[in-house]
């Protein structure tokens, strides 16, 4: 059915649209629907043609490096020679002198709690409840179900394992006996507990201890004699020890122990740019409603599973006794950010008095902001008053500047006090991270948060770099030169600029969600990195996660990197094409094929089930959480291999076809999937893919974001 608009002065706004913001945004806020457009009007006329300037700043160096390259083909590239190209032409700015950044009003999730971040698709609501609510989970639970515990032959099974339970308990008691220690007594030794004048003791039978750092005793539920709950604190993150004589999993437990449950997801992006399939009115009205419900409170989620029928809400705040005896709360949800879309891309929701369509970051920042109205007035997320926005794909200094001025007039707008949007940056682009100080001082009022995007960030090299040369394998990204520089440079700027114990230092996704183990293994590289919070793709990952933070302090860790050697501008900016790309025919169709087959399982779903996140089986059928960033990187890769005669572009269709049946094949269980193959000029899915390839090189910036719009809106109409 067509879109009907409105004509509200100077702006044409979908229906769907405008009643979701006159009857459910803005109602029981101080701002009438009246006042709220006609400043809305004034702003975005001025903000747009702003924001058109800067993607033209972009498209034209673009152009300058591309021709550079080309002019110097076949020389090795000297750096001094580039570094001094890229200040010419503007791309590398002057840096300035040393600040620390301003920010106030932030949250203690923020500041100085350390641990998982959660980043959930808004698009769906009973996904976002989960998120909301992982900030308290069952460790039992998420040692239960996964690969941690090892697999034993009744595990396959429906039926409860008590050897799989045997040893969740005693991974549980060793994590208790490593971070809160007892004297002269160990965890698995224990039969009770009970607190004295303030003091928890601990029982083993008629002997009595207690732990070696009484201080991490914070407080129980329960009766004095016979608690039902402890709760103890680490690193400032809480556990609860929970005692329950009748629950199952204490029959085998001496101290009748159920479960130990751990502050896991401490923050949560709620998303509304790469995880999510959001390309028109219709489908943005279902992001901001979501939004607004967390904002609001009330947002619950009804479902079926089992032939059962359950209700989502978000979980109250945590009640227990302190030490001196008061009723205390811990907060009993993740704090709440909301990734906005970036400068790019333009939305047909409202269109301007020109005719052209709103650009979506501008139509974001409004919208999303002025949710959070209900919850300023509430604190019920933010406890500071503050509005947290994530901003992801700026292109260095003056694009974050701008961001500046568009949340200066959403505060003007919705009368809010100067810097209560507070901003994190996402640096995922080349000429943001050759210019991180420079970004950060434009934003030091508003900083909370600064990320490194390992995907897009190579997506963004390869694009940049198009004419250097043939990149090398997707693989070997990790191990070149660039990315090691790109990952301390972007702790070591966040240290010099203060934000350590002001604001978050993060690190990107663990994207496997099955191999639990692997990440139990490998995730303290970003604590050890000097990350403050690092992203974890589901609730029991979060959960998991959190034990590492107990195992590192971070502010520590955070000292100790500051004496080191920052990274180098040089390695930062040395470019990764293959010196001799001598690979043979199988290697080659091999690297295309893995690149093909991740496109296109995450495409077919894009385009034509509107699902912008999910768990997409690789070529060995290893399922990774997959959104945008990655069909940057793969499609930018591909389209570069052609460019230099890696590949051709017949070949490559010949594998997109061949990779297309295997993705078929793995989603026939699927009842709403459609194939793209046999008929393959008959699948827009298919088509997209194919044009994510074949026009990689002319996308601005790389993005995929046109294309797959462009084609969802012809799959929905």
């Amino acid at each position: 059915m067509k879109e009907q608009y409105t004509k509200i002065y100077n702006l044409s706004v979908s229906n769907k649209l405008l009643n979701f913001i006159n009857e459910e945004l803005l109602k029981d806020t101080k701002i009438s629907s009246e006042k709220f457009w006609e400043d809305f009007d004034k702003v975005v006329h001025e903000l747009a043609p702003k924001n058109k300037e800067l993607l033209k700043i972009r498209e034209n160096l673009q152009k300058k490096i591309d021709n550079w390259h080309i002019a110097n083909k076949g020389n090795e590239i000297n750096l001094e020679e580039y570094k001094k190209f890229l200040k010419e032409i503007d791309y590398l700015k002057e840096v300035g002198p040393d600040f620390k950044i301003q920010t106030n009003n932030v949250d203690e999730e923020i500041t100085s709690i350390a641990g998982p971040q959660l980043v959930v698709p808004i698009m769906n609501e009973r996904y976002a409840l989960n998120a909301a609510n992982a900030r308290w989970m069952s460790l039992y639970d998420s040692l239960y179900g996964t690969d941690i515990i090892e697999q034993s032959e009744d595990s396959a099974s429906q039926r409860y394992d008590p050897l799989r339970g045997e040893m969740v308990i005693k991974y549980g008691r060793a994590f208790l006996e490593k971070y809160f220690p007892l004297e002269n007594l160990g965890w698995r030794n224990i039969t009770g507990f009970k607190i004295n004048n303030g003091s928890l003791i601990i029982l083993k039978e008629d002997t009595e201890t207690s732990l070696k750092n009484k201080d991490k005793f914070i407080g129980h539920r329960g009766e004095a004699n016979d608690p039902t709950a402890i709760i103890l604190k680490n690193n400032n993150l809480h556990i609860e020890i929970i005692i329950n004589p009748n629950a199952f999993s204490a029959q085998q437990d001496p101290a009748k122990i159920s479960d130990i449950i751990v502050e896991a997801a401490v923050s949560t992006i709620c998303d509304n740019e790469d995880s999510v399939a959001a390309v028109d009115a219709e489908d943005k009205v279902i992001c901001y409603r979501n939004w607004l419900g967390l904002m609001k409170g009330d947002l619950k989620s009804t479902f079926e599973k089992n032939g059962k029928t359950y209700e989502r809400k978000l979980n109250p705040d945590r009640s227990y006794v302190s030490k001196d005896g008061k009723g205390l709360k811990l907060h009993g949800r993740s704090l709440l950010l909301v990734r906005n879309v970036g400068h790019l891309m333009t939305n047909p929701a409202i269109t301007l008095k020109d005719g052209s369509e709103i650009p979506e970051g501008i139509m974001d920042a409004f919208i999303t902001s002025a949710a959070c109205l209900h919850d300023i007035k509430k604190k019920g997320n933010s406890r500071s008053g503050s509005i947290y926005i994530v901003k992801p794909k700026m292109h260095g200094p003056d694009e974050t500047s701008f961001t500046d001025l568009i949340f200066t007039k959403v505060e003007e707008v919705l009368g809010l006090e100067k810097y209560t949007c507070k901003v994190g940056i996402m640096d995922e682009e080349r000429r943001t991270s050759s210019n991180l100080k420079e970004c950060i001082r434009t934003l030091q009022n508003r900083v909370f948060f600064i990320n490194t995007g390992f995907l897009d960030r190579t997506g963004d090299e390869m694009h940049t770099s198009m004419e250097a040369g043939p990149m090398i394998k997707k693989g070997d990204m990790k191990s070149s030169k660039w990315i090691g520089a790109y990952e301390n440079n972007n702790v070591d700027i966040g240290l010099q600029c203060g934000l350590s114990g002001k604001a978050q230092i993060g690190k990107g996704m663990w994207a496997m969600p099955d191999k639990m183990k692997e990440m139990m293994e490998q995730k303290t590289g970003h604590l050890n990195a000097g990350a403050n919070c690092a992203w974890v793709p589901s609730p029991t990952a979060a959960a998991l996660h959190a034990l590492h933070y107990h195992e590192i302090n971070i502010f520590e860790k955070q000292k100790e990197l500051q004496n080191r050697v920052p990274a180098k501008l040089d390695d930062l900016l040395t470019i990764p094409v293959a010196d001799r790309p001598n690979w043979s025919i199988e290697e080659i169709n091999s690297e295309i094929s893995n690149s093909a087959q991740t496109l296109l399982g995450y495409v077919v779903r894009w385009i034509d089930q509107g699902v912008g996140c999910s768990k997409v089986p690789d070529i060995n059928n290893i399922g990774l959480m997959e959104d945008r960033a990655t069909l940057r990187i793969s499609s930018q890769h591909i389209a570069n291999w052609i460019h230099h005669g890696i590949c051709t572009a017949k070949q490559v269709l010949e594998i997109m076809k061949k990779m297309a049946k295997i993705v078929d094949e793995q989603n026939k269980n699927d009842k709403l999937y459609q194939n793209m193959s046999p008929n393959f000029d008959k699948s827009v899915a298919f088509k997209a893919a194919c044009d994510l390839v074949f026009h990689g090189r002319s996308q601005p910036s790389g993005y995929t974001e046109p294309l797959l719009h462009l084609n969802r809106l012809i799959k929905k109409n």
